[in-house]
């Protein structure tokens, strides 16, 4: 079970094997402040190590989906003037790589992430859903690179993940311009799985795929994300090396095969046992 906690960026809720994040910040268009680069990866983290869930679906709340870094994160590290220039860049430098980390995490927990996005889907928050399993968004949807607007480079992971969800000569002129990419060619250019036409039937949706998603066995479903995770990095030679390697660690069919088999023939669901829990405190 999750640790009881109130958080003051996002709601979280879990039923049925699937946890539901929401983004609960809408007057302020659910922009990422201060307290949301600490909940959001802890909370992500603490489903994982807990394996307290097989799917995760991250929502928002109000007209848009997230507005980006809130500006006061960037006033937050502004204290710092005095320190000598090459350190204070050193410095710099770890503050973008722990940012990174926030949502590096989407890719290296074991269960399913699945973003459902309505409305604006603006700078950091195209780093959050490119980090994602699958993405969803409401015909009304629009995503942007908007740092290039603020004379910025993007740099939190939209660079380095969208040229593999999308053609690099597109993923270059949104980020040159930072213009808006609406939902229908998002949809068209492979970045998005499905557009529905309004934010419920969207969630209604999303939240059903993702408990289709933890229906499976949650060893082979994890497997499935690493070894997918793993190919778009390597070579095709690489990463069947690795497959062969994960299978003949991780593939026992006397246990959720078996189960499979024997749930058929007695017409019932299968019960499949949960990834093994993580203690990060510990190494044995």
């Amino acid at each position: 079970m999750l640790s009881q906690h109130t958080y003051q960026t996002l709601t979280v809720d879990i039923n049925n094997k699937v946890a539901h994040i929401v983004l609960n910040r809408p007057d302020e268009l659910n922009s990422m402040n201060v307290d949301f680069w600490h909940e959001f990866p802890s909370v992500i983290q603490e489903i994982n190590h807990q394996s307290a869930a097989r799917a995760i679906v991250i929502s928002s709340t109000g007209k848009h989906f997230c507005a980006g870094m809130d500006l006061a994160v960037f006033s937050a590290n502004n204290s710092n003037d005095n320190i000598e220039l090459g350190r204070k860049h050193e410095q710099l430098r770890r503050l973008v790589l722990k940012l990174q980390d926030c949502f590096n995490v989407l890719e290296t927990v074991r269960m399913p992430v699945l973003v459902a996005i309505q409305g604006g889907c603006i700078g950091g928050a195209v780093d959050m859903v490119t980090a994602a399993d699958c993405r969803y968004c409401t015909s009304d949807a629009f995503f942007s690179i908007e740092e290039t607007k603020l004379g910025m480079t993007a740099d939190v992971g939209t660079l380095q993940r969208l040229p593999k969800l999308i053609s690099i000569g597109l993923v270059k002129e949104l980020a040159y311009t930072g213009r808006r990419m609406p939902a229908a060619e998002a949809k068209q250019a492979g970045l998005v799985n499905q557009v529905y036409d309004d934010h419920a039937s969207m969630l209604s949706a999303v939240l059903g795929i993702a408990a289709e998603m933890a229906a499976r066995s949650p060893l082979a479903v994890a497997g499935c994300k690493e070894m997918i995770n793993y190919a778009r990095d390597h070579s095709v030679a690489d990463s069947l090396n690795y497959m062969s390697v994960w299978q003949s660690g991780m593939f026992q069919p006397q246990n959720d095969m078996m189960e499979i088999f024997t749930a058929k023939a007695q017409k019932r669901e299968p019960q499949f046992a949960e990834l093994a829990k993580i203690d990060p405190s510990k190494i044995f």
